[in-house]
């Protein structure tokens, strides 16, 4: 177990003092106890919370272990000195540490070493500052179920007992907001915010939904930032009707028209000039008319609604009880997010329904936004905040795409995001149009939906799985406005939105006057804001309350730039400085001695018996234990594998890797995978997160809780992992638009580049390189007679790495 903290913000004592005194541990009695001792005491009984009583809370503390000999209300009560030992050996406990399970009262310091646990800077007897300052760093260190101590404390109800003794709203402790506001008079709220749009072309601007949850105290004139989620999934989901739409994959490649299109040619400017008039407000209110009951949420966002921050949901146009239709990542969908931004910055009007025409304000705003989600929803947040939208300070984009083309295609191949095989944009928008499921309204709509998915399919034309203007109109990279500072999170091992999408989005925004912050980790499509090893939702409690409460607290110094989990030490985070920009690079010659060429061979066909390749398409995982072992299988024939000698020392790669490989195919057509796999024995984190602790976390005084998770070794050793891939249609050598004439056992030269990485492969390991043609994960699959011969010597892989 290793518990990291990187959103502690270092304070001085006298800053220490006056925070104390805000959350009540400094009080006008306690603030004058000289004796460390006494003023220890007086912190446990504090501790405890007052409501309980005198004798309970007394009870309470010398259930605490002090020393071997004396709890810790005797300790307090006969000793005249309190040692670090006795504090540490009380703190562990108060963090929910077992004595005897989790440490021993001898030595509490090697757990918290082991542990990764702060410790203030004190003297090994504590006097009465070394005991505030010590106290305050442990109410801002993490717990056994990883949360503050703090965090834990306000769950409890530590807060609430103060509730209406002037507590300061918001209250602000170590940068962080507090959990002080009251959960059960949250006031929940709709609106339809008129977008500048009509998609649905019924000659009337779009009404979008927007669910509210804000802290009954806005009633009383507070104004609160707001945490905004735009999900197209909130309203429901059409999930049969998307799986009939899924497409065959098991289909041949087929040969592109050679062609000697431009950038030129295919580029899209979007234009949204020609829309209906706005409606006329007829009268104005501050009181909505509808409300509504949550049944998705997300849990970081509840976390925030404790700490008085409002949350807005909203799924956007073509959404059940909006107008519109989903158009799968164009700039609608954008402006769709970026509307409710203005409403709630003041800058749009909306309405308490689709018909009375009665406008409402968002009155209870202080204008500033931040967006939360992972995703679609990490999707629509970078798009929001690519166009400098006014109000919104900040996105938190988890796993999000920032260039459609790269999720549903790659180098002119049509590609599946990882696990949806034969999903593409007709299919996300299927899935999401929940207008569908009610009925009136779907039968108003039905035609248009239907010439709109039409278009959908046709667009992005699976059949040549080049880049045109489809695409060009869902590059979210391509005009870059962006003010809002960026927040960005992601797997490295996602194979659905894959890391390119966050790779090239970071270096995008290097361009910008922004500050930027960005958090890998070894999961898959996960969200992180539940972890043990770390303190995520701290880090983000940080960075909001900065950019929305404006309190300055040191958020873009703190926060470390990049922020990387390894893939081989669990629960370990490391601080860098970049991404790939400080790597050194090596250009390898593919026939460098250092590499064995283990099937002995440069040529491979993609021919498979038909009865090997039912069985493989029906059993992916078998596929790639076949592809992927040192030992001889089935593939053999079918690709060319090269493991480097083990390696000396560790090696990281860094960056984005990139290959040339001289070639050529035996037909008119062709692909090339290529793979990198970590060989050495290992046991390996699991990219899916393990529950450790069911419902363990709290997010404030009987509000939601949360399980705690961690990525954990599998329990078996395994002998290799993929960590990096790359694919391309061998028409399109020159770019992902142009289609090159590819004739038969004609060498050519094909440049890729992988998908970026951080990976640490271990001292004594070995690097693979893995050459082939159908990937069954990824690819279309066709199965097609077509032998690939590889010209190793003249093919080299340049590699960033780090030593």
């Amino acid at each position: 177990m290793k518990i990291n903290q990187f959103a502690y913000v270092p304070t001085s004592h006298n800053q220490i003092i006056k925070e104390l005194a805000d959350v009540r541990f400094l009080t006008s009695r306690t603030s004058k106890i000289s004796d460390p001792v006494m003023l220890f005491r007086q912190f446990l009984l504090k501790f405890y919370l007052e409501k309980q009583g005198l004798s309970t809370r007394v009870q309470k503390v010398a259930n605490l272990m002090a020393t071997s000999d004396l709890n810790a209300y005797d300790y307090t009560a006969n000793e005249g000195t309190l040692t670090k030992d006795a504090f540490y050996n009380v703190a562990l406990q108060l963090l929910g540490f077992e004595v005897g399970l989790d440490f021993s009262l001898n030595d509490p310091f090697t757990t918290m070493k082991k542990l990764k646990l702060p410790t203030a800077n004190v003297s090994d007897q504590l006097s009465r500052d070394d005991v505030i300052d010590a106290w305050y760093k442990l109410l801002n260190t993490r717990t056994k179920y990883g949360q503050t101590l703090i965090d834990y404390l306000a769950g409890q109800g530590y807060y609430h007992q103060f509730a209406d003794d002037g507590l300061k709203r918001p209250l602000i402790f170590n940068g962080k907001s507090q959990a002080v506001f009251d959960t059960s008079k949250l006031i929940h709220e709709v609106v339809y915010v008129e977008a500048p749009l009509d998609t649905d072309h019924d000659g009337k601007r779009d009404l979008l939904k927007a669910e509210i949850i804000r802290p009954a105290e806005t009633e009383a004139g507070l104004k609160v930032p707001i945490v905004f989620t735009e999900s197209p999934y909130d309203q429901g989901t059409n999930d049969k009707q998307a799986d009939d739409l899924t497409h065959k994959v098991n289909l041949p490649l087929e040969r592109k028209k050679p062609n000697t299109l431009t950038y030129d040619d295919i580029k899209v400017t979007y234009d949204n000039s020609n829309l209906p008039a706005p409606r006329a407000a007829k009268e104005t209110t501050k009181v909505a008319e509808e409300t509504f009951v949550k049944t998705w949420t997300y849990s970081l966002n509840d976390y925030f609604l404790a700490r008085g921050f409002a949350v807005v949901y909203s799924s956007g146009v073509g959404t059940k009880d909006s107008d519109g239709v989903r158009t799968t990542g164009t700039p609608d969908e954008t402006i769709s997010a970026t509307s409710i931004i203005e409403w709630l910055h003041g800058d749009r009007q909306a309405f308490t329904n689709h018909h009375d025409q009665v406008a409402i304000t968002a009155w209870w705003s202080n204008g500033n936004v931040a967006m939360t989600g992972r995703s679609y929803l990490a999707t629509l947040a970078t798009a929001a905040a690519m166009t400098g939208v006014s109000g919104l300070k900040t996105a938190v984009v988890e796993a999000g795409i920032s260039n459609y083309y790269d999720y549903y295609r790659e180098n002119g191949l049509v590609v599946a995001p990882g696990g949806f095989q034969g999903e593409d944009t007709d299919v996300l928008g299927e899935f999401t149009f929940s207008r569908e499921q009610t009925a009136a309204d779907y039968l108003k709509i039905k035609d248009t939906w239907l010439a709109q998915l039409k278009k959908l399919t046709s667009g992005q034309d699976r059949k040549t799985g080049s880049y045109n203007s489809f695409w060009d109109n869902r590059n979210l990279l391509k005009n870059v406005n962006v003010k809002a500072d960026m927040l960005l999170v992601h797997g490295l091992n996602d194979w659905n939105v894959k890391l390119s999408h966050v790779y090239h989005l970071r270096n995008r925004l290097k361009k910008e006057a922004i500050t930027q912050k960005l958090v890998l980790h070894q999961g898959q499509h996960e969200y992180l804001n539940n972890f043990r090893s770390i303190d995520f939702t701290d880090i983000v409690n940080l960075w909001l309350t900065n950019k929305l409460l404006d309190v300055d607290n040191q958020a873009n110094d703190i926060v470390p730039d990049v922020l990387v989990q390894d893939n081989a030490e669990p629960e370990t985070w490391t601080p860098y400085q970049d991404w790939g920009g400080d790597a050194k690079v090596e250009k390898i010659s593919l026939a460098d001695k250092r590499f064995t060429d283990l099937n002995e061979n440069t040529s491979f066909t993609d021919r498979l018996d038909d009865d090997l390749f039912k069985h493989y398409i029906s059993d992916t995982k078998k596929w790639q234990r076949a592809l992927f072992t040192k030992e001889h299988s089935k593939m053999d024939k079918h690709c060319i594998k090269l493991v480097s000698e083990p390696l000396s020392e560790d090696l990281i790669v860094d960056g984005q890797a990139t290959i040339s490989l001289r070639g050529s195919t035996s037909a008119n057509v062709g692909l090339l995978s290529v793979t990198l796999v970590d060989y050495g024995k290992a046991k390996r984190l699991k990219p899916v997160p393990q529950v450790l602790a069911a419902q363990q976390i709290l997010t404030g005084y009987h509000w939601r809780k949360d399980d705690l998770k961690e990525f954990l070794p599998e329990k078996k050793a395994t002998a290799y992992k993929k960590f990096t891939d790359a694919h391309m249609n061998m028409q399109n050598r020159t770019n992902n638009y142009r289609s090159d004439e590819l004739l038969p056992k004609q060498l050519y030269t094909f440049e890729m580049a992988f998908q970026p990485t951080f990976w640490r492969l271990l001292a004594g390991h070995q690097l693979g390189l893995i050459i082939y043609a159908t990937d069954m994960n990824y690819t279309i699959r066709g199965n097609q007679d077509i032998t690939y011969t590889i010209d190793l010597a003249a093919s080299n892989i340049e590699l960033p790495y780090l030593r």
